[in-house]
């Protein structure tokens, strides 16, 4: 049993060195690329090292589940032996009392018989020859008694020693395998917690690489692309796109949808209860100034008269209802995030002025044009929940994609909505609130960074052998979990280059060669939403037979996948081929 632990010793010196090392590695100032890169080759380099200690941990767990079985029958065995052993201890002490009776008995007996007696009376022969030969029976009896508990003794006293020996020996094997399990287990953990390290800080440069932004409209409408959208055609066939449902956060209020409702001619209360909930809207005395990032702000008259969060002009184009929903939702969460409440309106607290929490620019305070009118129409207006009576964090961004998520913020939660004329999923997505308004991200495919840069691609339309590539990688994921060489392979001269741990399209073909591909032509393609808004399933027929993968794994790796910066925005997509 300890000999097989030896064995793993090896394994733990690699973990410690590659660990040293690691801590030695000088802090350099890299790029995003590069930076990626590095993470990328320090965690395959660690499950490099780790797999043989993971192979010899497995086999020693198994063998340490068997020795604790065998180490736990052997103690009920020993606790049945000691048990054993005190009765016949306790026996024995008994068994000495009548040894000793049974010793002055037979002493007594030898003296008392006397074989001359015979010849002095014939008529007590007979008699005294019988109890002659009942006295050595009883003589003989006690004497092999005597034999038998002195054999006893003897066994029991060796059986006591070596059940103590015994037990010493055991108790010193469980100490060594428990040891050397909890070693073990210790170094894998290290080793796990590094590698999870890593791969957060690798989401967090992917997000950043991907430009996953949460935004608002703000003080202009996004311009329209003719690129991004789905009738725009690349010059080529067959061409596939990724187009996203929407691009923020997708909670709370839709602003387009706002604008759509009120367009309609909702009204701000019924505007603020469709993305609300269980809401009603009370008028509070406001705090009369706000501690902000660029200083303490008038709250009414300067601070919310600065918020630009939505286009002014919306209260020109019948949209006078969403700048005042606007209004309300942007003063609850001003007071919301500072920790003003209804039950405590002594607040002390800070918000910034950027997207981060609400944007507020002097630019839109000298110039609010019929955002002023919004805010002085509802001045001291909040949201307060039904269930907590209280107000909360009211969430809102641009464009949800037709479908909001639920969340929940201070004991209220909000409800997860179709954005449509219908209430439902039926009529979505041709009669959403959003196309209504005409939001240029509620179906948009996706190649440029936030900065505008295109990274060398003037369309996000992928050709048969790109998106080929992309499949290759989902089936590979699916298969194995493993992300780590499924980077861009293509940067487009964005983000520092590309990722030298990443595998060549066809390195990644042969990688998936005994997993149901390589792909090397799609056929059809199609989805399958679910009813709470997100892209459930991915359903694709190529050259190697039919696959169906689980919408968020797809949208990972195709994140990771797609050239430049071609990105899937949202969890609610639609893949199409033309």
């Amino acid at each position: 049993m300890l000999s097989v632990l030896k064995k793993i010793t090896p394994y733990f010196f690699v973990i410690g060195l590659f660990f040293a090392l690691t801590k030695l590695m000088p802090v350099l100032s890299l790029n995003l690329e590069e930076e990626i890169a590095q993470i990328s080759k320090q965690i395959a380099d660690l499950e490099k090292s780790v797999a043989p200690l993971k192979s010899e941990s497995s086999t020693l767990q198994s063998q340490i589940a068997s020795a604790k079985v065998q180490i736990a029958r052997t103690e009920k065995q020993i606790a049945d032996m000691g048990q054993k052993l005190i009765d016949k201890e306790a026996d024995l002490e008994i068994q000495k009392l009548l040894l000793g009776q049974r010793i002055r008995r037979y002493y007594i007996n030898t003296k008392k018989f006397n074989p001359l007696l015979v010849f002095f009376s014939a008529s007590q022969s007979t008699d005294l020859l019988r109890q002659y030969t009942w006295y050595q029976s009883v003589i003989s009896q006690d004497k092999n008694t005597i034999t038998d508990f002195v054999s006893d003794i003897n066994s029991l006293s060796q059986n006591k020693q070596n059940l103590e020996k015994e037990t010493l020996r055991l108790a010193a094997v469980k100490k060594s395998l428990e040891d050397r399990f909890g070693f073990l287990a210790g170094e894998i953990k290290k080793a796990e917690d590094y590698k999870n390290e890593l791969s957060k800080r690798q989401q967090q440069l992917i997000a950043e690489k991907t430009q996953l932004f949460n935004t608002s409209v703000g003080d202009v409408s996004s311009s329209s692309d003719p690129a991004s959208r789905a009738d725009y055609n690349p010059g080529f066939s067959p061409a596939f796109g990724a187009f996203s449902f929407g691009a923020p956060h997708r909670k709370g209020m839709s602003q387009y949808g706002a604008f759509g409702r009120a367009k309609e001619g909702q009204n701000y209360e019924t505007i603020l209860k469709a993305y609300y909930g269980n809401i009603r809207i009370e008028t509070v005395d406001s705090p009369g100034s706000i501690n902000t990032s660029v200083g303490s702000l008038p709250f009414e008259d300067n601070y919310l008269v600065g918020i630009a969060e939505m286009p002014a002009s919306w209260g020109d184009q019948g949209g006078f209802e969403a700048l005042k929903a606007q209004a309300i939702a942007a003063r609850t969460y001003a007071l919301s995030y500072i920790g003003w409440r209804l039950s405590n309106r002594n607040a002390s607290g800070s918000i910034c002025v950027t997207e981060a929490c609400q944007v507020y620019k002097t630019s839109r305070y000298n110039s609010p044009g019929k955002w002023k009118e919004a805010v002085e129409a509802t001045r001291g207006q909040v949201l307060v929940s039904n269930s907590s009576n209280e107000i909360f964090s009211s969430m809102y961004a641009s464009t949800a994609g037709g479908a909001t998520y639920s969340y929940s913020s201070l004991g209220h939660s909000t409800p997860q909505l179709w954005d449509t004329s219908c209430n439902n999923q039926s009529c979505w997505p041709n009669d959403s609130f959003e196309k209504t308004a005409g939001s240029a991200w509620y179906y948009k495919g996706w190649y440029k960074t936030r900065s505008n840069l295109s990274c060398g691609r003037s369309h996000p339309w992928l050709t048969n052998s790109e998106f080929s590539d992309i499949i290759n990688a989902v089936l590979y994921f699916s298969k194995t979990n493993d992300s780590t060489h499924l980077s861009q392979i293509d940067s487009g001269g964005c983000f520092g280059g590309n990722d030298p741990n990443a595998w060549s399209r066809e390195e990644l073909a042969r990688q998936v060669s005994d997993k149901g591909g390589p792909v090397s032509s799609v056929n059809s393609i199609s989805v399958d939403y679910s009813t709470s808004g997100y892209t459930n399933t991915v359903r694709v027929s190529t050259d190697k037979g039919d696959f169906s993968f689980n919408g968020s794994d797809f949208k990972d790796i195709f994140v990771l996948r797609a050239p430049g910066a071609i990105a899937l925005k949202s969890n609610l997509f639609n893949i199409i081929k033309k």
